[in-house]
């Protein structure tokens, strides 16, 4: 029986893994991603996670391809209900930064893509320091009120600037965020580690954390002497190069052996059981890749597991 996690302060209840729609409309066309999110739904999965920016970065697209294919998914399967859709404002390239204006308009248009008349949590994907705090939680709070959106959060943000956003939204009396979109896996722990870890812990934000399997490296396929086919290749392959990466393997070999677990699956449980995560994002390109992943909701290791990998990725 899958346990659900609790979204921060909010009343939204997530799988233990989010799934990634950025690989929608980009290396998944619309019959393999609707397989997908069949796969992904059938075993319990009720939280997906894209942006307006997705996939503006393939030759011929404009950006807002995988909302479409979502939205497109979600109107034929009539799922709308019983699914999570997080998206992102800020990257669009019609839609950059974060100007009341610019977020309400993004927001417009991520609905009409989605097909649907709410967001269930919207993220700012980069924080825009050119525009200060208190217009973009007034322009996110504008969007609740409005019931556009349920629940507010952030991604790529610094620890004073999530401070001040909160700060902000407590006196005022403003939403809220709820949750926060790090870049955290057991290969990359310098960003989320610290001051901003302590700031979600202590607002009681969650975290969603993004390229937890660092772009495919902690799925173990990439190894010395290996030539992977993705379009991921290089950025994955070059954790070989680091001892960091290399000890982070041989750990992960050990404690999937021990648990018959698959490597990507131990490196999400050590992901899932750390301090403030709720669901990490993972994406999968066909329907064999999941479960893998979905194996993470079934899998708690255990405390000397936990902390061997975690000394092995110090």
């Amino acid at each position: 029986m899958t346990t659900y996690r609790t979204l921060g302060s909010s009343g939204l209840q997530v799988f233990p893994l989010a799934l990634g729609g950025n690989v929608f409309g980009w290396t998944a066309d619309e019959a393999a991603s609707f397989a997908v999110l069949d796969a992904y739904t059938a075993a319990g999965g009720n939280f997906v996670d894209t942006a307006d920016v997705y996939s503006a970065w393939v030759p011929g697209n404009e950006g807002g391809e995988s909302e479409t294919l979502i939205g497109k998914w979600l109107a034929s399967r009539g799922r709308r209900d019983d699914v999570l859709v997080a998206t992102k404002v800020g990257s669009h390239p019609a839609y950059k930064g974060l100007s009341a204006q610019t977020v309400k308009k993004a927001a417009e248009a991520s609905l009409r893509r989605l097909g649907t008349d709410h967001i269930d949590l919207y993220y700012t994907h980069f924080d825009d320091e050119s525009v200060p705090v208190e217009e973009i939680i007034t322009a996110l709070d504008d969007l609740v009120k409005a019931g556009w959106v349920r629940e507010i959060a952030a991604s790529n943000i610094s620890p004073e600037r999530l401070r001040a956003s909160l700060d902000f939204s407590e006196r005022e009396g403003l939403a809220r965020y709820v949750a926060l979109q790090p870049h955290y896996n057991l290969v990359s722990r310098d960003t989320y580690e610290g001051p901003l870890l302590d700031t979600a812990a202590d607002a009681g934000l969650a975290a969603v954390p993004y390229y937890a399997l660092a772009a495919g490296f902690l799925t173990g396929k990439y190894r010395p002497g290996t030539e992977v086919e993705s379009a991921r290749a290089g950025g994955a392959a070059a954790h070989l190069e680091s001892e960091r990466g290399r000890k982070v393997l041989a750990a992960l070999d050990k404690v999937a052996e021990e648990r018959n677990a698959e490597i990507a699956t131990v490196a999400l449980a050590w992901l899932a059981a750390r301090p403030t995560v709720a669901a990490p994002i993972a994406s999968a390109r066909t329907v064999e890749q999941l479960p893998a992943l979905l194996a993470v909701a079934d899998l708690e290791l255990t405390e000397s597991q936990l902390a061997e990998l975690t000394e092995a990725s110090a």
